[in-house]
Order: C-alpha cells, then structure tokens, then sequence
C-alpha cells in the first residue's frame, strides 16, 4: 500500500502539472467512491499546486479568471499509482481515471480499484472534510512537540506499533516505517503505548520523522507495483533497518531480527535492541 513517503513522492512528480488547463477527463470502471461530478464540468479548469494531507493528495482546480472551482481529493489505495506523461499510449484495463491537460496526461491506475478522486468545493468542506477528519498531525509539523506526542500516547493501552500504524496520532508511519522508527528509538513494538516515557516518546517522535524523511528522499519504497508519475521505482526497501530482515543479523547489536504478526500485519523487530 503507498504510504505517505510514496504518497509525496507522487505529488513532488506530478508538479509540472500546476497551470495546466483541463482539456478533458474520463472516468472507467467505479472506484471506491464516485467521482461527485460530471467529468465534463471540469473542461477548461486551471490546474493548481498539488497538496498533501496525510495518503491523500489534492488538486486545487481554478477558473480561468483565477476564481476558486473546487478541487479533486486523491487516493492511491492498496495498489494505486499516478503517472503524468505526455504520450501515455491507449488506457489499459486497470487505468480508471485520466485527465488530459495542455501539459499531457495524468493517470490514476490501480489494479484493485481501492483508490479513488473525488470532488469537493474546498478542502475543509464534504465530502474532502469529512475523509480528511480522523487524520492525525503531519509528522513535520513543528508545531507537534514531544510533549504533545507523550501526552496523546497516554490513554493508549495498545501496542505503541498499531498506535502509530491509525495514524489518528501522527500520520504516515504506514508498516514498513514504523517498523524501522521503532528499531531506530530503541522500543518494542509490543510496549503498550501509554508506557512510553516522554524520554522514549521524544525518541520515538524524531525517529519517525527521520524515517520518513529518509524514504521521500529514496523516493519511497516499491515492493509490487509503486512508481512516481515519471515511472521510477523507489529504493528505500534495500535500505530498511528491520523490515523485511527477519533472520538477519541486527545491524547494531548482531543479534537476530524477528518477525511477528501485530493486528494481521508483519512486524519485524529486534528483541535485543528494542526494549518494552
């Protein structure tokens, strides 16, 4: 699943889009949600500069006369990807949405149909609002201390790894980064969360940030079908702490890496580096 490493990715290649007039759009098979619009009504629309919040991505959409038209609210899915080419070649069966500007063509394919666009008047307003709502901070918001993030773990008696994997907190650590931030602050992801010190949550804090930094920079991870709109892959995977190491040595203290399964997903960790 793109998570928010991969999620800016894609909106840092998809840039060239902004200024771009709307020449035509079409809609394929039905995706997680309806679209909310007539496709047409979006002919002769201004692209804007794309925006991010959390997995989801927004495309400000402007009048000629520069007056606000909405936008359309973005979301990759399980297996979703975006490309903008210039000449992207006949639709293929999994390619479910198309915007054709003066620039070329951006495409929504996603083989699961998870993903979804959807219109909306403003980003603070439903439908985009109401998807928005349940979203945690963003992890480089640096207004979000650690003394914020030790308080809102507090009430939490579930593992500090499914904390960080609802993302009602902090958004982003999707499974492979939480694994390694949690590697990286030295916790185990079994500790309950309310058990964190605000020493160990301010660890755990930069860490994440760290891990997600690192993955935007490596342009996200590609273990089935990521791509940036321009078609490459990302590399943070051959470069993960723990994840996907199980029974390989610790990169720290050599002992050997584990894997487990935390609320139907793999966690890998370990046990001599990571305390509870």
């Amino acid at each position: 699943m793109p998570e928010l490493p991969e999620v800016e990715v894609t909106r840092r290649s998809v840039g060239g889009m902004a200024g771009a007039r709307v020449l035509a759009m079409q809609m394929g098979k039905p995706l997680r949600w309806p679209l909310g619009v007539a496709p047409a009504s979006l002919v002769g629309l201004i692209a804007g500069t794309w925006q991010r919040r959390g997995k989801y991505l927004w495309l400000p959409l402007m009048q000629a006369e520069g007056a606000s038209a909405g936008g359309l609210l973005w979301h990759l899915g399980m297996s979703g990807s975006l490309s903008f080419t210039a000449a992207p070649g006949p639709a293929g069966k999994h390619d479910h949405a198309e915007i054709t500007t003066e620039r070329g063509v951006l495409r929504l394919t996603d083989p699961r149909r998870f993903g979804a666009v959807v219109w909306s008047p403003a980003l603070d307003m439903a439908p985009a609002a109401k998807l928005l709502a349940g979203l945690g901070v963003e992890p480089f918001d640096t207004t979000f201390g650690p003394a914020d993030f030790h308080a809102a773990l507090r009430g939490r008696r579930t593992p500090i790894k499914q904390v960080l994997l609802a993302g009602d907190i902090v958004v982003g650590a999707g499974n492979i980064y939480a694994s390694d931030a949690l590697f990286e602050a030295g916790i185990d992801p079994r500790a309950p969360a309310a058990r964190i010190g605000p020493l160990r949550a301010g660890r755990l804090l930069a860490a994440v940030r760290q891990v997600l930094a690192e993955a935007i920079d490596a342009g996200g991870s590609t273990l089935r079908d990521f791509r940036d709109a321009h078609g490459s892959v990302g590399q943070y995977q051959g470069q993960a702490r723990v994840y996907g190491r199980a029974g390989e040595a610790c990169s720290r203290c050599g002992g050997i890496i584990q894997r487990i399964v935390q609320g139907q997903r793999a966690t890998y960790f370990c046990p001599g580096c990571q305390r509870r």
